[in-house]
Formats: C-alpha cells, structure tokens, sequence
C-alpha cells in the first residue's frame, strides 16, 4: 500500500513523535516520584524511572514501538523498514535489561497497555 502523505509530510509526522514525557510518563511522574524514583535519568538505557539507591529501573514500552505481541501491527507500507526497526528495539531491550542485571539494577519493563487499563489503580 502507498503512503497516502509525501515523504516530507510523513517526516514531518514521525518527527512529532516523542521519546521522551509521552503522555503515560508523564501521568506516572506523580506516582513515581511519591515512590522514590526519578524521571529521565541518565542511566545506561535510558530508563523512564529509576531509583538509584534500590537501584531499580522501570522502562514503560510503547506498544507499537517496543513490538508488544497483543496489540503490534506492522504498518501497511515500508514494512521491511518496520520490522527491521522494531526487531532492533526488541534487540537493544534485551542488551539494555542484561547489561544493568550485570550491574546489579533490578529492570522492570510495563507494557503501555497495561498502565493505560490500570491507570486509576
């Protein structure tokens, strides 16, 4: 299937995208940082919240981005481009979650999907 938007509108678009306050992170933050975890740190991988002195790292996955097998569709067009792209997150978040065991952080990986239907809870 053909794009329906030019390469420039379509570049345009993703460029809107954020990685980083998403709106989950940031209905989160109130709750996180209640619990004694920090927002956007400077940890290897780049953990949503972390709390150094437990040293836990909690990363909140995007459903599409992170290849989340109940609700990941891979897009109509470019599909090779997309499930290359989303092969290499799945990739990097196992190298992420195994290099800070090694450094004795304890990973904690939410789907999207699961803050959003447990958000009031």
């Amino acid at each position: 299937m053909v794009d329906k938007l030019t390469k420039s509108q379509r570049s345009y678009n993703m460029s809107r995208i954020r990685s980083r306050d998403t709106s989950i992170e940031v209905k989160l933050k109130p709750l996180m940082k209640s619990l004694g975890f920090t927002y956007h740190t400077t940890i290897y991988g780049h953990p949503d919240f972390a709390n150094k002195k437990q040293k836990i790292a909690v990363f909140v996955d995007g459903c599409f981005w992170h290849g989340c097998k109940k609700h990941y569709k891979t897009p109509k067009s470019n599909v090779t481009f997309w499930k290359t792209k989303i092969a290499a997150n799945i990739k990097r978040d196992r190298i992420v979650n195994n290099r800070l065991k090694k450094e004795g952080w304890r990973v904690i990986r939410v789907w999207e999907h699961k803050i959003r239907s447990n958000l009031n809870k």
